[in-house]
C-alpha cells in the first residue's frame, strides 16, 4: 500500500514537472503566421534577406538563433517582437526544421 502511495505522487509530480515544461514553449501555429508575415518577406529568393526556411538548419541551430544569434544583422528587427512571439517564431522553424519529425517549408 505504501508503495502505491509513492507511485501515484511520483506520477503526479511529473506530470507535473511536464506540464510547465509543455507551457514555457512556443506555439507552432502562431509561430507559423508570424512567420510568414513578419520574416518570410526578407527571407525569399532574391530578397535581402536570402532564401530562409525551416529546412534552412537544424533544431539546434535554430534554436541556438534565438538564444545567441539574435538576427546578427538587423538586431532591430527583433525589437518589434514580443518574447512570446519570438518564442512562437522558434517553435515553428524547430518543429519543421531539416532534423525534425516532419520537416517543411514556410509555403
Amino acid at each position: 500500500m505504501k508503495l502505491m502511495k509513492v507511485m501515484v505522487v511520483l506520477m503526479v509530480v511529473v506530470f507535473a514537472a511536464s506540464a510547465v515544461l509543455a507551457a514555457e514553449g512556443g506555439n507552432s501555429r502562431k509561430g507559423k503566421y508570424l512567420y510568414k508575415k513578419n520574416c518570410k518577406p526578407c527571407h525569399v529568393d532574391d530578397a535581402d534577406g536570402g532564401e530562409l526556411t525551416p529546412l534552412s538548419k537544424t533544431q539546434r541551430q535554430w534554436d541556438r538563433f534565438f538564444n545567441k544569434n539574435k538576427h546578427k544583422k538587423q538586431p532591430e528587427v527583433w525589437g518589434k517582437f514580443s518574447d512570446k512571439d519570438l518564442k512562437d517564431i522558434n517553435q515553428f522553424l524547430f518543429d519543421h526544421a531539416i532534423d525534425s519529425d516532419q520537416p517543411e517549408t514556410c509555403g
